[in-house]
């Protein structure tokens, strides 16, 4: 008994290291997704630790209102005198947090719904998916200005638990696409052939064989949640209760007068950076998955 244990853990050591070795030679096959991975890692990092080095009310210098970039104040000041590049690193943590939040219930909400119905079909398909069909009629924007006017969403969970709930549908009919191929395969057939119950074939079988494709669309979600919300928050539906990147687009663009002077340009192109540098990340790490967890792509 001793001796098969051993093997059996010394095998899927070996797997493990295999598999990283592989994840290793497909990141190093093309240094842009090392480039994303470096990104990714270092917003994930900003987030986390960044507004720990600044106070909690940044300083004012009413002397130098909209400074231009200098290397005490890299992108410049703002309308207050306060440094552009703290506030876009205090306000990342708004931001990313909201974003992950958004992408956890988005893709377990998604992921369970469509598992479960495209496994079951029958009456449990017809009614979920009816269900999926009218989250994904509910038109987004509107419904979020309508509840702006009674929720502040100052918190960043209360943000993405929102915009979770909101975005789903599109995870739970992809899934359920995944799970109607998958059911069909021999290896799903010999489990219910063996009557091991649906709990098992699902959260052993079907999940682990869309681990990839669930964890790419968790990456593409982060980047929806960010839109969404620096979006809202740029149009001014939504209060000022919270620092990050919206709220610089907003006032620099309709307080700052950014699009007609050169004053407050750097206090928009900031965040607009940020967002673009931490998209770009994302597409090259979902690359990088693709091909990782694709056996057809790491063979060309």
């Amino acid at each position: 008994m001793s001796s098969a244990i051993l093997e059996t853990t010394s095998t899927a050591a070996t797997m493990r290291r295999n598999f990283w070795r592989g994840v290793w030679r497909v990141m190093k096959r093309k240094p842009s997704r090392l480039v994303g991975a470096v990104i990714v890692l270092g917003f994930t990092f900003m987030g986390v630790f960044g507004p720990m080095f600044y106070p909690e009310v940044l300083p004012r210098d009413t002397s130098q209102l909209y400074a231009p970039m200098s290397a005490e104040h890299w992108f410049g000041t703002d309308g207050q005198g306060r440094d552009v590049l703290a506030q876009v690193i205090t306000g990342s943590r708004y931001v990313l947090l909201s974003a992950l939040v958004t992408a956890v219930i988005t893709v377990v909400l998604g992921t369970a719904i469509g598992l479960f119905s495209g496994f079951k079909r029958g009456r449990w398909d017809t009614v979920l998916m009816r269900l999926t069909d009218m989250k994904l009629t509910i038109p987004g924007l509107p419904l979020l200005l309508v509840l702006s006017t009674v929720w502040s969403f100052g918190s960043a969970l209360e943000m993405g638990l929102l915009l979770g709930l909101l975005g789903w549908g599109g995870v739970a009919r992809a899934v359920r696409s995944q799970t109607l191929s998958l059911r069909e395969r021999g290896f799903i057939e010999a489990a219910r052939g063996l009557g091991l119950s649906t709990t098992h074939i699902v959260g052993k079988e079907l999940l682990p064989s869309m681990a990839p494709y669930i964890a790419m669309n968790m990456l593409i979600a982060v980047t929806g949640a960010v839109y969404a919300q620096v979006g809202l928050f740029f149009l001014g539906v939504l209060p000022y209760e919270a620092d990050n990147w919206g709220v610089m687009l907003n006032l620099s663009v309709f307080g700052g007068g950014a699009l007609t002077t050169t004053a407050a340009l750097p206090y928009m192109l900031a965040p607009l950076l940020a967002i673009l540098l931490l998209t770009l990340g994302i597409v090259l790490v979902v690359d990088a998955m693709d091909e990782i967890f694709n056996p057809r792509l790491r063979e060309e």
